[in-house]
């Protein structure tokens, strides 16, 4: 019986953990590059117009992954409260793995290159996609332990501080990538 139990609550952790592996695998295949075409890898790197930007472990668009686990755990919590933790998890990642292999396809990574602040940007590398899904991972447990209100001031949070160092954040990203604004393009330019 301790058994069946045990497999249970580690099915939907095995099943994320394979999403992530086939996530990873399927983006080498098709070409995107394990770790920076630099050759090293970096904690941090913060300077967001450069070649280097989502190559390295964590960037400014850290956050906004944790902001993905903030919202998918709001929104299965209200229209799939009823699955397990683990299970909701699940779907969770899925999403987020599925946003990862659609931006770096050819098509969105261009549409980037073309409409946003990321001119110098080539996809992510493998091991930046890896930790974004477990940025993603992490605030979506982070949502399951804090207050709703906490975790709507950590939102308001991580996008002002992203909006007024880098002039991008989550809800800029995603204006620019769906109904690019050119005020916006500029603003973000500096200009």
């Amino acid at each position: 019986m301790t058994d069946t139990r045990t497999l249970t609550r580690l099915t939907p952790i095995l099943i994320t953990l394979g999403i992530i592996l086939v996530t990873a695998t399927y983006l080498l295949w098709i070409g995107r590059e394990p770790i920076c075409k630099c050759g090293y890898v970096k904690l941090w790197h913060g300077q967001v117009v450069s070649s280097e930007n989502s190559q390295h472990i964590s960037d400014w668009y850290t956050p906004s992954h944790l902001i993905h686990g903030f919202l998918f755990f709001g929104a299965l919590w209200l229209v799939a409260r009823r699955l397990s933790f683990g299970w909701r998890l699940v779907i969770a990642t899925l999403v987020e793995a599925a946003w990862e292999i659609v931006e770096n396809s050819d098509a969105v990574i261009e549409r980037y290159r073309s409409v946003t602040i990321s001119l110098d940007y080539y996809g992510d590398s493998v091991l930046n996609v890896v930790v974004d899904i477990s940025a993603m991972i992490l605030g979506f447990w982070l949502a399951s332990k804090l207050p709703v209100w906490a975790t709507v001031a950590l939102i308001i949070v991580f996008e002002a501080v992203t909006i007024s160092i880098i002039r991008d954040g989550l809800a800029l990203n995603v204006l620019m990538l769906l109904y690019p604004q050119d005020w916006v393009a500029e603003w973000q330019a500096g200009r």
